[in-house]
């Protein structure tokens, strides 16, 4: 899987046995690709329309005929008036809100998460916190939004659109993480996807420690899943451990990993999915917790090469799982098969670190 620090390779089942990915045919759960081409006519009764299978039915077909440009043409006006009754017009994609920094690459941050969304059935609605400026080699800055416009993206969107999850990202600023926090708290119903940070942005300038301790106290007790790597769960608890204590308390590297993810829990966040543990030679753990200890402990076989944005497409496919209606352990195994499918399936689109390819389901299928 690369440098990066959230590192997920093939499927797995509950019992941490390796496998084979399950997302490796086209035919993917939560996935799915329409590619119909409409040759028939479909009548549409009254009686018929009390059927919330026929209404789906006639959501995708309406939507088609929209984008192939034959509702005028081919739909008479009886017909047309049944397909856009009030009912018909529901979303049917899942709604998420992300906030996120942009990248240019799209690797990483809301251009990853809308194609991961969207890969997942769900439709992203990104809130922009920061513009990245790099390529597919690095990141060399980060230039952080002005927090009133991050609220006023945001606010303006949920006023309009039934979301059913959030997905945090960067935050860019303290400014921004504790505009976010406000706005999530106004939502306690709707799960919380926290990924907050960034193992490829290295300078974060001076406010980074000030940074950490406003995401620690402001968003990780509000988080349905914190995804952390153990490197910067490592550095987390620096924040609430000093020197000497440090020291005293310092047990193995299982036992300390242990003892911070209880101390964030017993801090408000439901579940934290600690990923890049060590394992065997070549192996990768992910361990995910909540207040009773470890709920599952995935193993990996570690993927060739290096790669930019394996993070990002974990936790937006987490965040898309759950929008879907699955429970949280259940969501973060097939966010990780997922994710392992569209590693497997890497672009080297530059000269820099192989692009996860969110797509590659779609392309087995044509």
């Amino acid at each position: 899987m690369g440098t990066s620090s959230h590192l997920v390779p093939a499927g797995i089942p509950s019992s941490g046995e390796p496998c084979s990915s399950s997302y490796t045919q086209p035919q993917i759960k939560h996935i799915h690709a329409l590619k119909t081409t409409f040759s028939v006519t479909v009548s549409v009764t009254t009686k018929t329309l009390q059927s919330s299978k026929i209404l789906k039915l006639l959501q995708i077909f309406y939507l088609q005929c929209v984008t192939n440009g034959i509702c005028a043409s081919n739909l008479s006006p009886h017909e047309v008036s049944y397909i856009n009754l009030p009912n018909v017009q529901n979303q049917i994609s899942p709604l998420i809100l992300s906030f996120g920094a942009s990248d240019p690459v799209a690797a990483t941050g809301i251009h990853a998460d809308l194609a991961s969304f969207a890969a997942m059935g769900c439709y992203g609605l990104p809130v922009i916190t920061a513009i990245l400026t790099g390529d597919t080699s690095q990141i060399d800055d980060l230039h952080p939004l002005d927090g009133d416009l991050v609220d006023e993206q945001a606010r303006t969107v949920l006023e309009d659109m039934p979301v059913l999850a959030f997905k945090v990202g960067q935050a860019g600023s303290v400014e921004n993480v504790t505009v976010i926090a406000e706005i999530v708290s106004d939502y306690p119903e709707l799960p919380l996807v926290l990924d907050p940070f960034n193992a490829a942005l290295t300078e974060q300038g001076p406010e980074a420690e000030d940074l950490v301790l406003a995401i620690r106290e402001l968003l990780i007790p509000q988080a349905s899943l914190l995804m952390i790597s153990a490197v910067e769960l490592s550095r987390l608890a620096e924040t609430w451990k000093e020197g000497a204590e440090a020291d005293t308390v310092a047990g193995t590297e299982a036992e300390d990993l242990a003892a911070d993810t209880m101390t964030l829990i017993e801090s408000g966040c439901e579940y934290i999915l600690v990923t890049g543990t060590s394992g065997e030679t070549g192996e990768v753990v992910n361990t995910l917790y909540n207040e009773t200890g470890i709920v599952r402990r995935d193993t990996w076989q570690r993927l060739p090469g290096s790669h930019a944005g394996a993070g990002s497409t974990l936790s937006a496919a987490i965040a898309a799982l759950l929008a879907n209606g699955l429970e949280i352990p259940e969501a973060v195994l097939e966010a990780q098969e997922f994710t392992h499918a569209a590693l497997s399936h890497a672009q080297r689109l530059g000269m820099g670190r192989l692009i996860p390819d969110r797509y590659f389901w779609a392309r087995e299928a044509s």
